[in-house]
């Protein structure tokens, strides 16, 4: 029995895992799931956390999630570790589960009250603030590698998409009627469009409106569209405040209805010191039978 977390961010949805509970039973786990999982490695924790997040993840056979998240507590004078995995096992850096680990960090009392604290993951050492009680907000990566204008072919016909990396990459394409708009089959055929390859990209469809910046994505790794990506709305926000169309703090609504704020320090379309605000909850617990 595996005791788990159910969380959600905006719509972002994560099951989360002390990694005390996995340490000392990485082996037998491996065992375990060999009888469900493909095999996948030695059963060292990193291939127990791939073959987690592929069980616990799935909606029809498992607590049904965007990605998993595994938090190591800190030990003498070290800061927590959060490891990300998404639904299909792979290693990623999330800003919307990040936010969601912040929350539980907070909940279970492993900040010392604190409303402000720090945990180290993929993209090193995160800053974080509670931003009530359920919600927080986090330092974000410096975003790089901003490549505007591209001419892409998509969908048989000619697209404007601006790349850029915000710990993660993304695509970001304006698109009229973002409502009806083909989300996931244009979010696949990015994805996997040869100007990304060999990794891929996370595909973000954006509409501008005097108010805020909507947003729906297509998340690699997921391979679907979420219901929010905080990655994909700092992408956004930064293209957007590149283009010369939005001014930090930019306000971000996701598919959920859920409104994200992105807050950054800009200068000459370069955009640093970036926050990443929304809420995050903890939906609730449980235990598995693995």
């Amino acid at each position: 029995m595996i005791p788990f977390f159910k969380l959600s961010a905006a719509g972002n949805d994560f099951v989360l895992l002390d990694g005390r509970s996995l340490r000392g039973a990485a082996v037998s786990l491996s065992r375990r799931l060999r009888a469900t999982l493909a095999p996948c490695g030695t059963g060292r924790e990193e291939d127990v956390r791939a073959r987690l997040a592929r069980l616990l993840c799935d909606r029809r056979n498992g607590v049904g999630a965007d990605g998993l998240l595994v938090v190591d507590r800190a030990g003498a004078g070290r800061a927590p570790r959060l490891h990300y995995l998404n639904s299909d096992g792979s290693k990623a850096f999330c800003g919307n589960g990040a936010r969601a680990a912040a929350v539980w960090l907070h909940r279970m009392g492993l900040t010392r009250g604190a409303a402000s604290f720090a945990f180290d993951s993929t993209a090193g050492l995160l800053r974080a603030r509670m931003a009530g009680p359920d919600a927080a907000a986090i330092s974000m990566p410096d975003p790089s590698g901003l490549r505007l204008g591209l001419k892409l072919r998509l969908l048989g016909a000619s697209r404007t998409v601006h790349a850029i990396d915000t710990g993660v990459p993304h695509a970001v394409l304006e698109v009229a009627g973002l409502e009806t708009f083909p989300v996931v089959e244009a979010g696949r055929a990015l994805r996997h469009h040869p100007a990304f390859a060999p990794a891929g990209t996370n595909a973000d469809f954006i509409a501008l409106t005097p108010a805020r910046l909507l947003l729906r994505t297509y998340e690699r790794g997921v391979e679907d569209e979420t219901l929010a990506c905080g990655t994909g709305a700092v992408a956004a926000a930064a293209v957007a405040y590149a283009l010369g169309r939005a001014r930090p703090p930019v306000s971000v609504r996701v598919r959920s209805g859920a409104v994200l704020k992105v807050d950054f320090s800009g200068h000459g379309g370069q955009v640093r010191d970036v926050w990443l605000q929304g809420p995050a909850r903890i939906v609730f617990t449980g235990e598995i039978t693995l």
